[in-house]
């Protein structure tokens, strides 16, 4: 599944979105495609993976978004930020709310509060900086 950003969640493949102009977007193009079967969020340019954000599913209505990652010479570009927010975007379009394991996710949800309802009261994860030792 496709997710572009500012669209409902898609099933079927479509054009990469450009955000140009926004501070912290990737420059290039950039598909977020989810694969429920694998639990991933993934970030492709051109035909390359550069970025996931893992995640498990909790019964109808929780996701649990565990890390997220991006290929060293792809970080300091916006990706991880773009992957994160269109991937809130989608478990919002579906009706789910969320429990944060990953630290990333958590800064990210700190600096844009607007995303901070998806949070599950229950269960919602590591404690703002939370660092988890081996």
């Amino acid at each position: 599944m496709t997710i572009n950003e500012g669209e409902p969640a898609m099933t079927d493949a479509a054009e990469p979105t450009r955000s140009a102009g926004e501070p912290h977007s990737p420059a290039c193009d950039l598909q977020v495609v989810n694969d429920e079967k694998l639990g991933i969020y993934g970030a492709i340019i051109g035909d390359r993976e550069v970025a996931g954000l893992t995640y498990n599913v909790v019964g109808d209505d929780r996701v649990v978004l565990l890390a997220t990652s991006v290929i060293p010479e792809f970080r300091k570009q916006g990706i991880a930020t773009e992957l994160i927010r269109r991937a809130l975007n989608d478990v919002r379009a579906q009706g789910k709310t969320l429990t944060i394991m990953c630290p990333i996710v958590r800064s990210f949800i700190e600096h844009n509060p607007e995303y901070a309802d998806l949070i599950d009261r229950e269960h919602p994860g590591a404690a703002p900086g939370h660092t988890r030792l081996p």
